[in-house]
């Protein structure tokens, strides 16, 4: 998109003599977006071979927001195969590398967004989140990313439709440097759409800070993590109590099940689904798109029993929880147990034990499964150098306290630095 961009910034320099005292809120700001968001006239790829034929007419509503406060889309960025993987791959553009790193991932499925604002080709931009697609890639390449509320922000125009069983758990959210710039583009892209059927009229809130309890959840139940995310969250946990917060040890009731319910509604549900897409012509499916298609074909063909069941222990799962958060309304936790790893890697050393890929999102994918908000900001580097992130999880709709509150720990933080040129 350089030409349109160039054409674009050109209108918005000129623009300054004529526009008056109030400009757009990110008037001729460069911007990217997650190829899962319709653009109208481009292709809404989602990393396929499937969906290189499509045309959009209509940009989806969070592009047309952006546009409309003056930001300059200049391209759109890799995702792994309909967005089910943790590493950005395909057969369309190619692998996306972390830019701490060149032989680890950027993370997924936003990890072509996560890799172009680390390594400052655009300033920030809109991503996905279904099951840390935003919040792991940014804890992987050093930058901020917000999962909202479902329906805060619309999700219209993407690419799967984030309606039933998408919608449930899948969101569009901002991905930027810093929690002061997520503040910024959520500010522009928060508010009710019709076009989308999650969409909350929620007017953006003051939030208030005063007496605010954090809960610190140091990992999910007996799932260890890696020393360096560990040593991350034990500095913010100082942070926020040298901020005069109080932080209080923090273990949920009854959600040890919560990243196997998650898994059946992003894996198991639509993956016969997925399988029919591809049916006679598997040869042109890529590995990230089928890697988690296999193994959920693997498991038992989901009932309508099953399905019914399983929406009322969540739903139960969420109330449990909901009524913890009135006394925590924030929680300070990991946004997944490991730092970026080599691509493909899919075992890991801890501590006290090695673990899988399932288990190393456990602390991201029951945000998902309850329709939390969360972010995720840079806050430590681990030993081989790389960043490392953490996790503020907030009560439904509280994305101001969760985003002031990050804030506030990155003035004290200090600025973080790039990757290495």
């Amino acid at each position: 998109m350089e030409e349109p961009a160039r054409e674009a910034a050109k209108a918005a320099e000129q623009s300054l003599s004529t526009a008056g005292p109030v400009l757009p809120a990110l008037h001729g700001i460069p911007v990217s977006i997650k190829d899962s968001f319709n653009m109208a006239g481009l292709p809404t790829t989602c990393g396929s071979r499937f969906h290189a034929d499509s045309r959009p007419a209509h940009d989806a509503t969070a592009v047309a927001r952006l546009k409309q406060a003056g930001a300059i889309p200049i391209g759109k960025t890799n995702c792994p195969e309909f967005l089910s993987n943790y590493e950005s791959d395909n057969y369309v553009a190619g692998r996306t590398n972390n830019p701490w790193d060149l032989e680890r991932t950027s993370g997924g499925s936003s990890g072509g967004e996560s890799a172009a604002i680390a390594s400052f080709f655009s300033a920030g931009g809109i991503g996905s989140d279904g099951g840390g697609s935003i919040r792991v890639p940014a804890h992987f390449t050093g930058i901020a990313g917000l999962k909202p509320t479902p329906g805060r922000i619309s999700a219209a125009g993407h690419v799967p439709e984030m309606n039933h069983p998408t919608g449930l758990i899948g969101v569009a959210g901002p991905m930027a440097r810093n929690a002061e710039d997520l503040r910024l583009l959520f500010r522009v892209l928060a508010g009710y759409d019709s076009a989308d059927p999650f969409a909350a009229p929620v007017p953006i809130r003051e939030p208030d800070l005063g007496s605010v309890r954090i809960g610190l959840m140091p990992q999910f139940y007996r799932v260890p993590v890696e020393a360096g995310v560990a040593r991350a969250l034990e500095k913010a946990a100082r942070c926020l109590a040298d901020l005069r917060f109080r932080v209080e040890p923090f273990q949920p009731v009854g959600l040890e099940a919560a990243p196997n319910l998650w898994w059946f509604f992003f894996g198991e549900l639509p993956a016969r689904m997925t399988a029919e897409i591809i049916r006679g012509r598997e040869d042109q499916a890529h590995w990230t798109g089928t890697e988690f298609m296999q193994q959920a074909l693997a498991e038992p063909e989901p009932t309508a029993k099953k399905i019914l069941q399983n929406l009322a222990v969540r739903d139960k799962m969420r109330a449990t929880l909901l009524r913890e958060m009135e006394q925590f309304p924030v929680i300070l936790m990991p946004p997944c147990g490991i730092a970026a790893f080599p691509h493909r890697q899919r075992r890991f050393e801890t501590p006290s034990k090695t673990i899988g890929l399932f288990e190393a999102m456990m602390p991201a994918t029951p945000i998902n499964l309850l329709g939390l908000p969360a972010l995720v900001i840079p806050f430590d580097r681990d030993e081989r150098g790389l960043p490392v992130g953490v996790q503020l999880v907030g009560r439904p709709y509280e994305e101001e306290l969760l985003l002031d509150l990050a804030i506030r720990m990155e003035e004290a933080r200090g600025p973080f630095p790039g990757p290495p040129v």
